[in-house]
């Protein structure tokens, strides 16, 4: 671990091909966006050697595609992979967005990886999101640990960022968030400010020194070591505290010295199991030198507190027609099981899946067999098919290095899959399996659109089938209501990215529209129409005249049609064709052009002519006298009404509710959730909460998620209902 004695890189440079589950890291970063994740993984690589202090690719000698990482991800949107080699181990780092945007590709680096570092900037401190993903990692046991970055910022203070670290992690336990280096700052500067030089290692105790751009050990002085007294105490008390000895605490209190390596081993296993959460510090390297502060010891700390994926238990795993199947965890030699954990489409390569094998060995060339969960209600299609696996690569940035193989818990690049999707499960082709689904946050923003050309029209459908085949967040929806082709996003950042891909990736220019929610009509009361429609202009005429009655049902009721005529006075075999005259023109809207619903319509009497009377022209009446009645009656405007249910910390539960209100919606109910979070219940129209996922974001300031599920059609205030009668042509 990053405390041990030596310090001096093993093997170090670009991943291969891992050839045992006991020597491969998975390790996802975990921040908000601007905390420095994509910094430190450019500072973890530079001091594996993976890059030179120019940036460039030490076996090229050409200019890094490392350099265009997603812009150094800057504004990332996308889980990346960059696999280094240290000490003996293959490490794959997954750097993840930060924008809570793309909490998509986060789930899927979660998914990925078997630890994680949750990087903080000192600067800026822990925010809500961070928090919240934090629960998660708790809710599955996953380990962590936290890195401070910023160190260089002139208001970053290590020590109280700790204390805000075991406030906000350490929940019932904050000795279980601790420090096990403290960071040296060297002269003051003339503004004032003493940059960080070096750490002091709490267990050790001995000083590395970064100062000259290269990790140097050295025997720290009195002073230094008196300035580490009590968070060394502390620490060497937090260990022991989770040791499976449990002598040790009694002997220590009693004044023995705890041997090095037993403290240095309980630390590890510790933090392997999830119950002890260190916390580190680093700073990426000046111009010019060969190591950033503190990265060896964070690379030392994956490699030996960080459990191996032989230690992950296997998801549940069934065959593709749901019957359970126990599969060995991280076996090489056990049957194939492994998880497309994001996709993404290379205009020359065409798709490329990133995998994540947890049983078996994946290798090029090699047939496997592709599930899907069919998230139909989100666009993805249900398939179970055949497929060949492309060539297997390490990727790093925009380069691929060509894998001759890929073992249970590593990842790897897998190009070619074409029908293979984010979420997918890949095993023998004959021995299909299915593992269990991640779950997907629901996306909650619609975004309406319309091909830009004829040309784009064309080209839509594919494009976006394209699209939501990368993305497993994002919903595709065909609205048959409102005739609209909605992506639902999960965020204006979310979006905004959607619309770049294609444009840019699949050629395909749309238009953005205002979305329409599935406005109804419906009668207000009882209302009685005639329908007359007699032509006799020569030749064969058209002659029908129908009487009925409409009253208003139920919600929920649709439209019913009653047969009351007497004596014949509309032929039996006509009857029907009324009916369907009335549905048309139900259908097409009688106000404002939205549909007519939760209405009984009762045909009392009518004429007909033994020789121009006909379906068509029955039909024709049937329509003319829905059309009188709806005249002669008042017509409400129904709109959907979702039930919402928000989860927000207390502190903006006030401010919830009342931006609710503000919505026209009615809080039902509220109800304590643990944590500091209220659950807040309402019924909102849904004209109301189209934008509701930015603006709770907002409000909440990151902190609150919200679901939203149809719950019936309710009549619209009249005065909102005329203004939406104004804009409607021909209402």
């Amino acid at each position: 671990m990053g405390d041990k004695a030596h310090a001096h890189p093993g093997a170090a440079g670009r991943a291969t091909a891992a050839d045992h589950p006991a020597s491969v890291r998975n390790v996802v970063l975990v921040g908000h966006s601007g905390s420095g994740k994509t910094t430190l993984v450019e500072a973890l690589a530079l001091t594996a050697g993976a890059v030179n202090r120019a940036g460039r690719v030490e076996d090229g000698g050409t200019v890094s595609d490392y350099d265009e990482i997603e812009h150094r991800q800057q504004r990332s949107v996308q889980l990346s992979l960059v696999p280094v080699d240290w000490d003996g181990y293959k490490i794959n780092i997954l750097d993840t967005p930060g924008y809570a945007d793309f909490v998509g590709e986060l789930r899927a680096g979660l998914r990925a990886a078997d630890a994680a570092l949750f990087v903080v900037s000192a600067s800026d401190g822990v925010d809500g999101s961070t928090r919240m993903v934090w629960e998660e990692c708790a809710a599955v046991g996953m380990p962590r640990a936290i890195v401070v970055t910023h160190l260089e910022s002139a208001r970053a203070d290590f020590e109280e960022m700790t204390r805000i670290c075991a406030e906000a992690f350490g929940g019932d336990d904050p000795d279980a968030v601790l420090p096990l280096y403290l960071p040296l700052r060297g002269p003051e500067a003339p503004d004032g400010h003493a940059p960080v030089t070096g750490l002091i290692g709490l267990l050790t105790q001995r000083l590395f020194d970064y100062a000259s751009g290269e990790r140097k050990e050295a025997e720290p002085g009195p002073e230094q070591r008196q300035l580490i007294e009590d968070a060394r105490n502390r620490l060497i008390e937090g260990i022991i505290a989770e040791s499976e000895d449990e002598t040790l605490m009694d002997r220590y209190l009693g004044g023995e010295e705890i041997d090095l390596k037993t403290l240095v081993q309980d630390l590890e296993r510790a933090v392997a199991r999830g119950t002890f959460f260190p916390v580190l510090a680093a700073a990426p390297a000046a111009e010019g030198a060969r190591q950033g502060l503190g990265t060896v010891e964070l690379l030392e700390l994956v490699t030996g507190g960080f459990p191996t994926p032989l230690e992950r238990p296997a998801p549940s795993v069934t065959t593709p027609d749901g019957t359970a199947r126990a599969v060995e965890a991280c076996d090489p030699d056990g049957p194939l099981l492994a998880e497309v954990v994001k996709t993404a489409s290379d205009p020359y390569v065409g798709r490329v899946s990133l995998v994540r094998v947890f049983s078996g060995t994946l290798r090029p060339d090699a047939p496997v067999h592709v599930s899907g969960h069919g998230l139909t209600d989100r666009g993805h299609e249900d398939h179970d098919v055949d497929e060949r696996i492309g060539t297997l690569s390490a990727p790093f940035g925009k380069q691929q290095r060509a894998l001759t193989h890929c073992i249970a818990g590593d990842l790897a690049s897998v190009a070619k899959l074409n029908r293979a999707e984010t979420g997918d499960t890949l095993s023998a082709k004959d021995d299909p399996l299915l593992m269990e689904p991640w779950r997907m946050p629901d996306p909650l923003l619609p975004l309406a659109i319309e091909a830009h050309s004829k040309a784009d029209e064309d080209k839509l459908s594919q494009g976006l089938g394209r699209l939501v085949a990368e993305d497993p967040t994002m919903r595709l929806e065909q609205n048959p209501a409102t005739h609209q082709v909605v992506l639902w996003c999960l965020g204006e950042a979310h979006a905004d990215v959607a619309l770049e891909r294609l444009r840019n990736r699949y050629g395909v220019q749309v238009d953005v529209v205002p979305h329409k929610v599935s406005l109804r009509e419906t009668f207000a009361g009882t209302s009685s129409g005639r329908g007359r429609h007699v032509k006799q202009s020569g030749g064969h005429g058209q002659f029908a005249i129908c009487e009925i009655e409409v009253e208003p049902l139920p919600n929920g009721s649709g439209i019913e049609f009653v047969d009351k005529v007497i004596g014949g006075a509309v032929p039996r075999q006509f009857i029907p064709s009324v009916e369907k005259g009335v549905r048309a023109q139900a259908a097409r809207g009688v106000a404002a052009g939205y549909p007519l619903i939760d209405v009984r319509v009762t045909l009392r009497d009518g004429k007909a002519h033994s020789v121009d009377s006909s379906d068509a022209a029955f039909q024709t009446a049937g329509a003319l006298a829905l059309r009188e009645a709806a005249a002669d009656a008042r017509i409400h405007l129904l709109e959907p009404v979702a039930e919402v249910s928000v989860l927000v910390g207390d502190d903006y539960v006030g401010a919830v509710m009342s931006d609710l209100s503000g919505r026209r919606g009615r809080v039902v109910g509220t109800e304590q959730a643990g944590g500091g979070r209220t659950l807040v219940r309402a019924e909102v129209p849904e004209i109301e909460i189209g934008r509701y996922a930015v603006d709770l974001r907002s409000i909440s300031h990151g902190t609150a998620r919200f679901d939203r599920h149809y719950a019936r059609h309710e009549p619209m205030p009249q005065q909102i209902a005329e203004r939406i009668r104004e804009r409607t042509p021909d209402s």
